[in-house]
């Protein structure tokens, strides 16, 4: 059976699956239960000066039958003392102490407020801080979370500030409403950051009541943007991940978040260069429990493919992720449709048809069947085919062999410099 045990930045955790630092951490009692269920770790909901949350903050996106394809909330920190959290932080760590308790840590950037809280925390027994620099809704407002998060010096001055009194190590959050992350992925690497997270939630609003006006959600008739999280984000934080993951100047590990939500996601952030995921929207629409099949699934995909542990995962795809000028301007794929398996809804040929390359022919077969065929010579192999298709297997992307020798656009544009530099020689 595959060892399911990761190490982050010296912190150890039984297996890869922590809950964020988010709702379903807001207490002892929760993180416990969610231990007790087989979570490896919790990074604990935000801690600072308590704050007064709204009512209502949640609101959830559904797509095409799907619930909750997208959540968005306006809640902000902890609005529980600090003191209750500490002592509930203890008792937990004490009863589970071969689990991972992360604190989530955010307050104003100043040197002496980053000092005392990161003593405090400490001194309860966490095995490692998470420094909250992505919030993008309240304490923004008040010059933290993603006001902080999105600015890279203060990002490397107040992960140094940190850094300078933590004994355990430092994870920073990092905010995705950036141009670029690796900008701020590299200002807290220069900061000292032992690791960094990501993404935090992205700049939403969730949807506008047509009937009444109001905004998804609304406090008493009037809304605000809040945090988007959940499967829809998954593909915007995997590539943040992978983006930093190939940056060697961010040379330190990875916690994955974002749209998490079965073991599948998890293998593909750890492939991309993650050494462990945050799950939370998840949690919050299934429960706790979720969490046995992840590791089930996660162990069982281990063993098939006979890999020893989960460790070993981590950072396999990067290599195979670049730039586009970087890709085989020769390389061909082409569509084929299985006329066995179709069913002829025709969708694939509206697709090509109306808004691809119309390379889809709707023929009659010997007996007089409506049958699909795609003229190759015509198919760019955009996928648009296969991806509107209803059926399993009706339409395969096949890699045609093409006489032309494997040619990427940088490497044809510096054919060309040379071409031309060799005509400017022979003019002279």
């Amino acid at each position: 059976m595959a060892d399911l045990q990761i190490e982050l930045a010296g912190i150890k955790s039984p297996n890869p699956f922590w809950l964020a630092s988010a709702p379903p951490t807001n207490s002892g009692y929760q993180v416990q239960r969610a231990f007790e269920a087989g979570w490896g770790g919790a990074v604990w909901k935000t801690l600072g000066e308590p704050i007064i949350n709204t009512s209502s903050r949640f609101a959830a996106v559904s797509f095409n039958g799907q619930r909750v394809a997208g959540f968005n909330n306006i809640e902000l920190i902890t609005d529980r003392p600090l003191d209750v959290n500490l002592k509930e932080i203890y008792e937990t760590k004490k009863r589970f102490p071969e689990h991972t308790i992360i604190a989530s840590l955010m307050v104003e950037p100043k040197q002496e407020k980053w000092h005392e809280i990161v003593k405090k925390v400490e001194a309860v027994g966490v095995d490692g801080l998470e420094l909250n620099f992505g919030c993008p809704h309240g304490m923004a407002e008040r010059g933290m979370g993603a006001a902080s998060g999105q600015v890279p010096e203060l990002v490397e001055k107040q992960t140094y500030w940190a850094k300078e009194v933590a004994q355990t190590p430092v994870i920073v959050k990092l905010t995705p409403n950036i141009t670029d992350i690796t900008v701020t992925a590299e200002a807290a690497v220069k900061g000292g950051a032992d690791a960094i997270s990501m993404i935090n939630t992205i700049n939403s609003l969730a949807g506008v009541d047509i009937n009444t006006w109001n905004t998804i959600p609304h406090v008493g008739g009037k809304g605000a943007h809040g945090g988007y999280c959940g499967p829809a984000v998954k593909p915007i934080a995997l590539n943040m991940v992978a983006e930093c993951a190939r940056n060697p100047l961010i040379n330190v590990p990875i916690s994955g978040i974002g749209g998490i939500s079965n073991w599948q996601d998890t293998v593909e952030f750890l492939l991309m260069g993650a050494t462990g995921v945050q799950v939370c929207t998840a949690a919050m629409h299934h429960g706790f429990r979720i969490v046995e099949d992840m590791k089930d699934g996660l162990s069982n995909y281990l063993d098939e493919k006979g890999i020893d542990s989960v460790m070993e995962l981590v950072g396999k795809s990067v290599q195979k992720y670049s730039d586009w000028g970087n890709l085989d301007l020769n390389y061909k794929v082409v569509a084929r449709i299985n006329n066995d398996t179709c069913i002829n809804c025709n969708k694939c040929h509206i697709a090509c048809e109306d808004t691809s390359h119309q390379c889809i022919d709707l023929l009659k077969d010997p007996i007089g069947k409506s049958v699909l065929k795609v003229r190759e010579e015509d198919c760019v192999g955009c996928n648009l085919c296969s991806i509107v298709c209803p059926v399993d297997g009706a339409i395969d992307m096949v890699e045609v062999k093409t006489d032309l020798p494997p040619m990427t656009w940088n490497e044809r544009q510096t054919a060309l410099s040379t071409i031309q530099s060799c005509d400017v020689n022979l003019v002279k």
